[in-house]
């Protein structure tokens, strides 16, 4: 059966998901898509180059309602010494601030690894919209391989989720990396 509609959803997903595989790859977490970055905040780390931090190259993005690039993060873990300075949970913050408010509804998180349990509930505090993620993480992951913390029913918020999207390529990056 002809779907347009989901055609139009894989391509879309596919081309940020290539974003988020640059952010993760490069470290570049300036906001691309002619979208101000604004001042930095407090707290923002400062980038370092590719490899240099030791952090486990995960990208992610969001997207506002209309599609523009809002915020991006990379795994900071090592560079900052904050253990919750995960690629998603900073994407989440800079939007956040960004914005001016918590709640991001109609937003969509692009993340080339599966999130993990904190990041999964960040997502569902934070009222995403929709979720898509690259490689799966079958030992950590909230979004239905260990866990599926973001389609719980209990909770009163529930993205939509999409994962796998670009799988290969993301997975390949991360194979890399811990060679």
């Amino acid at each position: 059966m002809n779907d347009p509609a989901g055609t139009g959803r894989r391509q879309r997903h596919e081309l940020w998901m290539r974003r988020a595989l640059e952010v993760a790859v490069t470290g570049d977490v300036a906001p691309s898509g002619g979208v101000a970055a604004g001042p930095a905040a407090a707290g923002d780390a400062v980038e370092a180059e590719p490899g240099q931090s030791g952090d486990v190259p995960v990208g992610a993005v969001l997207y506002g309602p209309d599609g523009r690039e809002l915020a991006v993060g990379r795994n900071e873990r090592e560079l900052t010494g904050d253990p919750t300075a995960h690629a998603e949970v900073l994407a989440l913050r800079r939007a956040a601030q960004r914005l001016g408010r918590w709640r991001l509804d109609g937003c969509t998180l692009v993340v080339t690894l599966e999130p993990c349990t904190m990041c999964a509930g960040a997502l569902v505090l934070a009222r995403v919209t929709t979720v898509v993620f690259g490689a799966w993480e079958p030992k950590t992951g909230a979004a239905g391989s260990l866990w599926d913390v973001l389609r719980d029913r209990r909770l009163n918020h529930r993205p939509e989720v999409y994962g796998g999207v670009l799988e290969t390529e993301n997975a390949a990056v991360l194979r890399a990396f811990f060679r």
